[in-house]
């Protein structure tokens, strides 16, 4: 008797298109993360001495990239396992840590070590965090 409560109603094109809009936050966060590091990054390679083109050139590019690569793995990330997830996070963040540390004119060991060193603690607490909150 109560079958046509159930039955699902038709969506229209309209209600289709408002999901494919993006929170402010998913524009926002990867922004702000982005500045961030472009400034760092330009910051780090200026080493004290007056800024050049090149320098700022740099930590534009930076934090672009950054912001692009934040913002793809957050419209990804719902759709991935929760393992892959957390190592797509950290393995972003090991990137990122490795390339400003590069920056800094030390050796690419050091770098490479540092860099994989936050990656893991990231991935470790990320998948954590996953796992325990997942719905």
């Amino acid at each position: 008797m109560a079958t046509h409560a159930a039955m699902p109603g038709r969506r229209g094109a309209r209600a289709h298109a408002r999901t494919r809009h993006h929170s402010q936050l998913a524009w926002a966060l990867p922004l702000v993360l982005g500045v961030i590091y472009g400034f760092y990054a330009a910051f780090i390679r200026r080493d004290g001495g007056p800024s050049t083109g090149g320098q700022v050139l740099l930590g534009f590019v930076s934090g672009i990239a950054l912001a692009a690569l934040c913002f793809a793995l957050g419209r990804i990330a719902r759709s991935l396992p929760r393992e892959l997830r957390a190592a797509a996070y950290g393995a972003l963040t090991a990137c990122a840590i490795g390339f400003l540390v590069s920056l800094t004119d030390t050796s690419v060991l050091r770098s490479t070590a540092l860099g994989l060193a936050v990656g893991a603690g990231v991935l470790v607490v990320s998948f954590y965090l996953f796992y325990t909150r997942e719905t």
